[in-house]
């Protein structure tokens, strides 16, 4: 989805104010230079991936520019980066501190947001250390099996197995019944050798979008609901391939209820210490109790993406966002913040 999101943030970007340069990484680790106007698409139910383009390498040297192309020693002189990767070495503080080590200012969360909110496990303590709400989860480590006949009284059914540190919900399963259990186990750590088990929380799924602006402020959106048809969860294929989810924007809640989910939005995106964005996601129950599920520190910016979508109903249209992350991102530079 990466190669979508950049095309997408690419075609509406202001030509007049942004020169972009478009840097793919292959699958096997190659960077390469490719043409913006020629980001691969996806075709059917296959996701877009890089094959072609002029190699491309970042230099940790910085007295010199830190991005050149060895075929002809070109270099490429770059203001600010806007890393849309999704899921490991993407979203995980990993991109974020080469990044870093090379003093290119970028969009989005820090090393230690972008890590912490991709291992769910860390996601809950922090969360859960600041006060909020979050369910009730069980951690398999590497050398754990399955979850004990106490944990799961605790944790009750049904139960969703996650990776603890996988993104765009792959390798996520609804479990049922705990004979399904190591099945689900099993599937998770075909992305993660460390599992999450945690209950399902009853309610309604919200999405909230945070933004920092230039001068530090931070906002919430306006919230967003999934709506999921045929029974079904919001996973991977619902999200990307499958056209079964419908959204309300803004979502059709009680004042109050709004208020708290926007209020908590903010107070996740500070407890994880993050930067530039972020997109949290919630239950909300019939009562109007707000549980936490995640928080998404490189969210999707395809076309029919909630974050984008969400600041727009705000009256921030995906030309303008677009303009405040990179603002922003500038304003921030690297190092300590």
């Amino acid at each position: 989805m990466s190669c979508i999101s950049a095309a997408s943030v690419i075609a509406h970007l202001d030509p007049d104010r942004f020169e972009v340069t478009a840097i793919g990484i292959t699958p096997e680790g190659t960077w390469l230079q490719i043409d913006p106007a020629e980001l691969p698409a996806a075709r059917g139910r296959d996701l877009p991936q890089v094959t072609d383009g002029r190699v491309a390498l970042l230099r940790l040297d910085t007295s010199s520019p830190s991005i050149t192309l060895p075929a002809s020693a070109e270099a490429l002189d770059v203001d600010v980066v806007f890393p849309l990767l999704h899921g490991p070495f993407g979203e995980d503080g990993t991109i974020q501190g080469l990044l870093e080590l090379a003093d290119l200012p970028y969009v989005g969360p820090g090393v230690l947001a972008s890590a912490v909110a991709m291992d769910k496990e860390f996601t809950k303590r922090l969360l859960a250390s600041a006060g909020l709400p979050v369910a009730p989860a069980v951690v398999l480590r590497r050398t754990d099996e399955t979850v004990g006949i106490d944990d799961r009284a605790r944790l009750g059914l049904p139960v969703f197995v996650k990776p603890a540190r996988a993104g765009s919900s792959l390798g996520v399963s609804r479990v049922l019944r705990w004979d399904d259990l190591d099945a689900a186990i099993a599937e998770a750590r075909r992305h993660d050798p460390k599992v999450l088990v945690e209950s399902a929380v009853a309610g309604r799924e919200v999405e909230c979008g945070v933004l920092e602006f230039p001068d530090g402020r931070i906002e919430a959106s306006p919230t967003a609901e999934i709506h999921v048809s045929g029974g079904r969860f919001y996973d991977f294929d619902a999200k990307y391939l499958d056209d079964v989810a419908t959204f309300d924007i803004p979502a059709v809640l009680p004042a109050g209820v709004e208020q708290r989910v926007r209020a908590v939005a903010v107070e996740a995106f500070r407890a994880l210490d993050a930067q530039g964005l972020a997109r949290v996601d919630f239950f909300v129950g019939d009562d109007g109790a707000v549980t936490v599920g995640e928080v998404n520190t490189m969210p999707g910016f395809t076309p029919i993406s909630m974050y984008p979508r969400m600041w727009a109903a705000a009256g921030l249209d995906y030309g303008r966002l677009l303009a405040t992350l990179i603002e922003t991102a500038i304003a921030r530079g690297t190092g300590l913040r």
